[in-house]
């Protein structure tokens, strides 16, 4: 053969093609076949005891089940990418007792999605004062039926712009008194998405009962209401603006209160590319004779083009509203103090008040429903709402709050 010309490649034998479709067909029957997600059980007779070590033995995927009791000092950082916790039964507790993972709290969060369910975090603290039941870092994060009891912060979140948070059904209460710090309840950061459903908010101190800096908030059927106990400042705030969507809750400043403002919205405002505030049926109360100032927007701080709209809230007691505060508002109405106590758990207007059917359904704005679906139900979660043919201000249609019951776990 001439040595200019070029050799051609052997053909595969049938032998030869008959071993490679075997090595395909194993290597995908291996992965059908992979080990399924794993669950691991934390109690005190089970070979896991310690909640950090299931946070080390956990693989992505796999679920953890915590069986009640109290869990002292056992902090644990989950670094998974796919990860659910859920508490058995009476819900465990887990007590700080003076330890802390990575400096940050009870629990953190590194990046992954994950779910959380039926867990009380107690007694956070760390040396920089913002101690976390939970420390979110980054991914996705949903919290439900849970409880966070004095804790510097509840839950915190880091600013990674694509991360979301959901609360769900969950409490948090007694902010620590501490003269030199300034404790939120909920703190979220620089993120991508929050939302707080049918949870309850109470007592708290210097610091804000919520308080987000996320890109798009929605705020839907909760009791944000001090208590006769609490002196938080803010029940809420988003200081950097956004989208702010505030549906159907019940927003109450104790008179104890050091600030005058219910809802802040852009004390800070910063770049944020769409700045939207809907306020529709709130019940916002001011409990102190000092006026307060229910919603108030720092209009020399947001761009141009911030958009505020309100529809058919409710305020109770002394205060301003739409006064001094830019927008379109219609069908928000007001009442004397006292007309509605939320320390007593009366949270709607009296079944013969000239409120009632006053107001048609709310609209609904850029593909955002300012009507309710749902009412809070004591003491967290929510209750489906049958729209009415007329309807009253505030955020609830019928005579009131109605009891949660979650069901057996």
């Amino acid at each position: 053969m001439n040595e200019d010309t070029p050799s051609v490649p052997a053909l595969p034998t049938p032998s030869l093609l008959r071993r490679v479709r075997r090595l395909v067909a194993a290597a995908l029957l291996a992965a059908s076949t992979a080990a399924p997600a794993a669950v691991i059980i934390v109690g005190p007779d089970e070979s896991v005891t310690r909640i950090a070590d299931a946070a080390r033995l956990a693989r992505d995927g796999d679920t953890v089940l915590i069986k009640p009791g109290t869990y002292r000092g056992d902090v644990a950082v989950w670094p998974q990418k796919s990860l659910e916790i859920r508490g058995l039964g009476t819900r465990p507790v887990l007590q700080a007792d003076g330890r802390d993972a990575e400096g940050k709290g009870i629990w953190v969060f590194v990046n992954g999605h994950f779910k959380v369910d039926n867990i009380a975090f107690r007694g956070a603290r760390v040396a920089d004062g913002n101690g976390a039941g939970i420390r979110m870092e980054q991914g996705s994060l949903e919290v439900r039926n849970c409880s966070f009891e004095d804790n510097q912060n509840g839950i915190l979140t880091a600013n990674f712009d694509d991360t979301e948070l959901r609360v769900i059904n969950s409490t948090f209460d007694k902010a620590p008194h501490d003269e030199l710090g300034l404790h939120h309840l909920l703190y979220v950061g620089r993120i991508k998405h929050f939302v707080l459903e049918g949870s309850h908010l109470q007592r708290g101190y210097r610091g804000h009962l919520v308080k987000s800096r996320a890109r798009l908030n929605e705020v839907r059927y909760n009791l944000l209401s001090d208590g006769p106990e609490g002196a938080a400042s803010y029940e809420l705030e988003f200081p950097e603006g956004g989208v702010a969507v505030v549906t159907g809750n019940v927003i109450a400043q104790s008179a104890a209160s050091g600030n005058p403002v219910v809802i802040g919205y852009g004390a800070e405002a910063g770049n944020r590319p769409v700045n939207r505030l809907f306020l529709s049926h709130n019940t916002l109360i001011n409990k102190g004779i000092r006026p307060a100032w229910f919603v108030r927007a720092w209009t020399d701080k947001l761009p141009a083009g911030t958009e505020i709209v309100t529809r058919n809230n409710l305020t109770v007691g002394f205060g301003l509203f739409t006064l001094l505060l830019p927008g379109d508002h219609r069908g928000n109405y007001m009442l004397p103090p006292g007309a509605i106590d939320p320390d007593k758990l009366e949270l709607a207007p009296a079944p013969d008040s000239w409120l009632r059917g006053r107001l048609s359904r709310a609209e609904t704005l850029g593909g955002t429903e300012l009507a309710p679906r749902a009412e809070f139900a004591f003491p967290a979660g929510t209750q489906p709402l049958s729209q009415p043919p007329v309807w009253t201000p505030g955020a609830f249609q019928g005579s009131g709050v109605a009891l949660h019951r979650p069901a057996d776990r």
